[in-house]
C-alpha cells in the first residue's frame, strides 16, 4: 500500500516517549576508547562529515595513512572514497582493497574496528554492493563472521527519519516517504520502496526478502530500552540485514548503547548509515554552528573574493542557487555542460578547452577584485542519448576540477555543492590528501580545515551536500564566510 506524506507533528505525536535516563552519549565515547577500537568510516562522498567535528579525514588508505589517522584519532575517522561517483565494479573493488589494508593494520593492534559505510540519507549509492565487498574481504582477512549488516539512514540535521520502517524525508513541516522524492528518481541509483524491508529486498534483488529483515522498531527502543536492544540483537545471526528506526538522537543512542552490550556478548555487525550514526558511535559531543572568528582566526583577505562551485542538479541546489545570486556583489558564471561534453563529438576537445578557459577567465577577474564568485553548472540534467549518467557527471566533474586546478588566485573561501563535486575537487583540483573536520557552518553543512599538502593549506572548505538546506542556507554560509554574523 502506497504510503501518504504527513505533517511530521502529527506522525511524531503518534509514538511513545523517549526511553528516559541518564545521557548515554558519554558512556559510549568512554567504552569506545578503553576497548581501544575505532570507528572506521568509509564515505562515498565528503558529506558524511556533517554531523561531527575534531575527526581526521584522509582521502587515501595505504597501511600508513590508515595507521596515522588510527593514531592520530580517539574513536573514529574518515576515509573518503568518493564511492558513488563510480561503477559498482570499481566501488567494490576499492573497498576489498580498502579493507584488506584495514585489517593488516588492526591486525597489528590485535583490535578488531567498527566499520561503517556511510552514505546518502535519502537511500541512494551502491548497496549492497560495498558492503557485500567489505563484508566479504574483512571476514577473509580477520577470520571472522558477522552475525548483522545494520542500517541506519536516520539524519536529523537534514529532515530524515525512519519511523514505522518507512524512511521519510521532511520537507517544510510535512514527512513524505523517501521513495516519492526525486531523490529516488536519480537515474542511476532510483528506487521504489520507501519502506526499508522491502527497499532491501528491492536493493538486493530478492536475495533478501522483505520478511527476513529484523526491525528494530521504535516501541522496543522507547519502551524496552537499551536491554531490549541487546536482547534483540543477541539473536540475529547468519548476516541478517537489521533496520533501524529512530526519529532522534535519543533514539540513536538507546540503539547504540543495546548494541555495544551485544557486541561486548559476541556479537558483530557490519553498517551501512547516514551521518547522524557516526556521530553517536563514535561518541561525538555536541558543539554549536562555526562563527567567522573560528573560521578565520587571524581575520580574511577582503581584497580576494570567495568561490563557490555546485556541479549538483538536484531541485533543493537550484533554489539555493537563485537566492545566492541575488546577493550584492556576487558574480554567477555558468559552465555549458553541452560545451563540456563538445569533445565527444570533436575529439580535439576545442569546445570543452574554449569553455573552460571562458570560465576562468570570468572566475579570475571577479576575484581579483573582490568579488564572490559561483560557478555553477547548466541546472537541467544533460544526458547526451546512450551516454551513462554516471559517465556524463564524471565529465562535468572533470571539467569543475580543472577550473579549480588552473585557478592561479587563492580565493578566501570555498565552496563545494554537491556530493561528488566536493569530494573530486578536494582530491584532484587541491590536491587534497588529509583534513580535519571543523564542525558544520549551518546544520548538515561541515567545514574542513584543509591540509598543508594540499593547494590551499588552512583554507575552509565547506562541503555542502546538494540535497541539505532551504532556499537561503546557501545565502547563509555566505553571509558568515564574509564576516556577516546571523542569528
Amino acid at each position: 500500500m502506497r504510503v501518504k506524506p504527513i505533517r511530521k507533528a502529527e506522525l511524531l505525536a503518534t509514538l511513545p516517549a523517549e526511553w528516559p535516563g541518564i545521557d548515554l552519549r558519554d558512556r559510549i565515547r568512554e567504552a569506545t576508547v578503553a576497548s581501544g577500537r575505532r570507528v572506521v568510516v568509509l564515505d562515498d562522498d565528503p558529506t558524511g562529515t556533517q554531523t561531527v567535528h575534531s575527526l581526521p579525514v584522509v582521502t587515501g588508505w595505504e597501511p600508513e595513512t590508515l595507521v596515522a589517522a588510527w593514531d592520530e584519532s580517539e574513536t573514529a575517522f574518515y576515509v573518503l572514497t568518493n564511492s558513488r561517483r563510480y561503477p559498482l565494479e570499481e566501488a567494490a573493488a576499492m573497498n576489498r582493497h580498502i579493507a584488506r589494508n584495514l585489517a593488516q593494520v588492526t591486525r597489528e593492534r590485535n583490535v578488531e574496528p567498527v566499520v561503517v559505510s556511510r552514505s546518502d540519507s535519502t537511500l541512494r549509492g551502491h548497496y549492497p554492493g560495498e558492503v557485500s565487498a567489505l563484508r566479504g574481504a574483512l571476514e577473509a582477512e580477520l577470520g571472522i563472521g558477522y552475525d548483522g549488516i545494520v542500517v541506519v539512514p536516520f539524519f536529523l540535521e537534514g529532515g530524515r527519519f525512519t519511523i514505522n520502517d518507512v524512511h521519510w524525508v521532511q520537507e517544510g513541516e510535512w514527512l513524505t516517504p523517501a521513495a516519492q522524492t526525486e531523490f529516488a528518481q536519480d537515474p542511476t541509483f532510483g528506487y521504489r520502496h520507501s519502506d526499508l524491508r522491502e527497499w532491501v529486498a528491492e536493493k538486493t534483488r530478492g536475495e533478501v526478502e522483505a520478511e527476513a529483515v529484523v526491525s528494530v522498531g521504535l516501541e522496543a527502543v522507547r519502551e524496552g530500552g537499551s536491554d531490549a536492544i541487546t536482547d534483540l540483537l543477541s539473536r540475529v545471526a547468519g548476516r541478517r540485514v537489521v533496520v533501524v528506526n529512530a526519529a532522534t538522537y535519543r533514539d540513536l543512542e538507546v540503539f547504540v548503547w543495546g548494541m555495544m552490550q551485544a557486541e561486548r556478548q559476541g556479537k558483530r555487525f557490519l553498517f551501512r548509515s547516514a551521518a547522524s550514526f557516526v556521530k553517536v558511535r563514535g561518541g561525538v559531543p555536541d558543539r554549536g554552528l562555526l562563527r567567522y572568528s573560528e573560521l578565520y582566526p587571524m581575520g580574511r583577505e577582503d581584497e580576494i573574493g570567495g568561490l563557490t562551485v555546485a556541479g549538483s542538479y538536484v531541485q533543493r541546489t537550484t533554489e539555493q542557487l537563485n537566492q545566492v545570486l541575488k546577493q550584492d556583489g556576487m558574480l554567477g558564471v555558468e559552465l555549458h555542460v553541452v560545451q563540456v561534453l563538445a569533445d565527444k563529438r570533436h575529439p580535439n576537445g576545442e569546445g570543452r578547452a574554449r569553455e573552460i578557459s571562458r570560465v576562468l577567465e570570468r572566475i579570475g577577474e571577479g576575484l581579483r577584485h573582490g568579488r564572490d564568485v559561483v560557478l555553477y553548472t547548466t541546472r537541467e540534467l544533460v544526458v547526451p542519448a546512450g551516454a551513462p549518467q554516471l559517465s556524463v557527471a564524471q565529465q562535468v566533474s572533470g571539467a569543475l576540477v580543472e577550473i579549480v586546478r588552473r585557478l592561479s588566485l587563492a580565493p578566501s573561501y570555498l565552496i563545494a555543492k554537491g556530493g561528488i563535486t566536493s569530494s573530486d575537487v578536494a582530491t584532484d583540483g587541491l590536491g587534497v590528501r588529509k583534513a580535519q573536520v571543523l564542525g558544520q557552518i549551518v546544520p548538515g553543512v561541515p567545514v574542513l580545515r584543509l591540509g598543508p599538502e594540499s593547494k590551499y593549506p588552512g583554507l575552509p572548505y565547506v562541503v555542502f551536500p546538494g540535497n541539505v538546506g532551504g532556499p537561503d542556507a546557501l545565502v547563509r554560509t555566505v553571509q558568515i564566510l564574509r564576516g556577516a554574523e546571523v542569528s
